[in-house]
């Protein structure tokens, strides 16, 4: 039951709604989502569905009998009239809208782009057209000049029919498969700018393998004013600032995330002379957002902001000075394809490593690899060699509060993050959400529940399950045992546990709670389990567990990961005891050890 009386529409049937009902359920609060045909199977716990297009009146009834505050609009890109529609009503009845889009690759010089049907070029022999069965009547014309046209249309009744009213003959059908690859021997193809999720860069490949020239629709300009996003953690910001009270507990953001936003910020500064208020922040899933920053002195700013997840870092300032290595040469420079690397350097309250085990060796700055890799990410872009130096003015004091002297950080604070974004949760609150995301992971229909970690986890089980639905992966934070409980309370049968050694190893030795606060690294057992793997290595000096990887051969590996696996499964087995429990145990390259 909705707690706030304050409800959100959803228009979806793509996948951006599917990402933005994920976002959505995790609040636990009720919300509608809208598709045109009502086609797109998507598992809902919270949502419910609204089927049929809906015109001006129809939309403008439904959000005032709904008491809805705010509109988002993931729909598809080329859905123009629905978008109108949306504008249309937002603007009447003064709703807020916040427009899921699509992340686009950059438009190459390659393929011939146009604004409309009618710019076709129509000096080819045959063409293939991808751009839906409603655009056959717009492509007749090229018969006129000769051109034999293919269509590819999704291989339903409605489809069929639809095209046979157009025109279109048997001979000219084709269907969309599984997979991208080009059945039809044609000249050209043509595409909607689809974006990342529409398959855009795999069909161009395809294209490209076959030979065919590429011709491609632009998408149409978004006219709406709207809060515009194209991730799920930019959605969930927009939702918290636009209707506070959806998400009982908000969002904030890693202390990597401000070290880019003040790194942009600082840039901009030096070399387009500019002082933005916020700034455009891509994070490591590809999704851009805008971080609000400031300027000091020689530096710019990012206030990093917790939430209401409690942390000794909020409200800290996280400071980059960023100056231009125009001193040195380009041999000299580390590169890539999208421009020079800036050096990454850690001043003030940025603590350092002092024992081995980390992303970089003792004596460099703890600022660790999925930071350094949005810094880079975000810098790279404007073609200039950079010297970054983040600072944290309060991080030595700070960092006294935090487990960094224990694991071997000294001076300050360590800069990490890699999602970019800290959702909270307390105990109970995350405990709560695990369950409904399981109901969900069930309502799915998936035969199978994947439970991870989150974040580098995750995306290695996705891997290994690629025909799984998003559904059907669930976070357990750090609460194996309550999620595993959870799976036998409602009946789910097949489960697969990811976990990483530093988890892994607390889970061996019973604590189905791996939270830092209720389970440390046992070294005394870890000494047991390699014994147990014939595996004669000194671990007396170890910080991290993952360093077990490093010390021992392929073979020992295998072996020591068997042992790991078979005590975690003597403590999680019998809380599923009507189930079958798959252990995968993932290394810190996504090397997965199986028993």
């Amino acid at each position: 039951m909705h707690k706030n009386n304050e409800m959100i529409l959803v228009f979806g049937g793509t996948t951006e709604g599917r990402q933005a009902v994920e976002m959505l359920e995790e609040a636990g609060n009720a919300y509608y989502y809208s598709t045109k045909t009502g086609e797109q199977y998507i598992a809902m716990h919270h949502g419910q569905r609204v089927d049929g297009a809906m015109n001006v009146a129809a939309m403008q009834k439904f959000c005032l009998s709904h008491d809805i505050r705010l509109i988002v609009d993931a729909a598809h890109p080329f859905a123009s009239q629905l978008h109108y529609t949306i504008t249309q009503v937002a603007e009447s009845l003064h709703i807020p809208v916040v427009r899921y889009e699509r992340i686009y690759p950059p438009r190459e010089q390659d393929i011939t782009w146009i604004d409309d049907y009618s710019q076709v070029p129509t000096d080819i022999h045959s063409l293939l057209a991808t751009t839906g069965v409603q655009s056959i009547s717009q492509l007749k014309w090229l018969e006129m000049f000769g051109v034999k046209v293919f269509y590819r249309i999704l291989n339903r009744e409605s489809s069929l029919l639809y095209a046979y009213e157009q025109g279109a003959t048997d001979d000219q059908l084709c269907y969309y498969e599984d997979s991208n690859d080009i059945e039809v021997d044609a000249d050209a193809i043509l595409l909607k700018e689809s974006g990342l999720s529409g398959g855009f860069c795999e069909k161009v490949a395809a294209a490209r393998a076959k030979g065919m020239r590429i011709i491609a629709l632009k998408r149409p300009p978004l006219m709406m004013q709207a809060t515009c996003v194209n991730g799920p953690y930019g959605l969930r910001r927009a939702v918290e600032k636009l209707l506070p009270a959806f998400y009982p507990l908000h969002s904030g953001l890693t202390s990597g995330t401000c070290a880019t936003a003040a790194a942009v910020a600082a840039t901009i500064r030096l070399l387009q002379h500019e002082m933005p208020k916020e700034v455009p922040v891509v994070l490591s899933d590809g999704e851009t957002i805008d971080v609000a920053v400031g300027y000091g002195d020689g530096y710019a700013y990012c206030i990093k902001a917790a939430g209401d997840d409690p942390d000794v870092t909020d409200g800290i300032e996280v400071r980059a000075k960023v100056e231009n290595q125009g001193d040195r040469s380009l041999d000299s420079l580390d590169t890539s394809d999208h421009g020079p690397v800036p050096l990454i350097l850690g001043g003030e309250g940025v603590g350092r490593f002092t024992l081995p085990g980390f992303d970089y060796p003792p004596g460099e700055a703890a600022i660790n690899k999925a930071p350094r890799e949005m810094i880079c990410r975000n810098l790279k872009p404007f073609g200039v060699p950079l010297r970054v130096t983040i600072s944290v003015p309060q991080g030595a004091e700070i960092a006294r509060r935090t487990f960094n002297p224990r694991l071997g950080i000294e001076g300050g604070i360590s800069i990490i993050g890699v999602s970019g974004i800290v959702k909270p949760f307390s105990e109970e609150a995350f405990v709560d959400s695990i369950r409904k995301c399981m109901t969900v992971a069930q309502a799915s229909g998936s035969d199978r529940v994947v439970i991870n970690s989150g974040g580098k986890s995750e995306r290695y089980v996705k891997a290994r399950y690629p025909d799984l639905p998003g559904q059907a992966f669930v976070e357990y934070g750090n609460y194996i045992g309550e999620t595993l409980k959870i799976a036998d309370a409602l009946a789910i049968r097949k489960v697969t546990l990811g976990v990483m050694l530093g988890k892994a190893v607390k889970l061996a030795a019973g604590h189905l709670d791996t939270h830092s606060r209720k389970a440390t690294m046992d070294k005394a057992f870890i000494r047991q389990m390699l014994i147990e793997a014939d595996c004669d290595i000194d671990i007396s000096d170890m910080t991290l567990a993952r360093e077990i990887w490093e010390r021992l051969s392929d073979d020992k590996r295998e072996a020591f990961a068997c042992v790991v696996i078979r005590h975690c499964a003597e403590h999680c087995n019998p809380l599923l005891p009507n189930g079958s429990l798959t252990i995968l145990l993932i290394d810190d390259n996504g090397k997965i050890y199986e028993i």
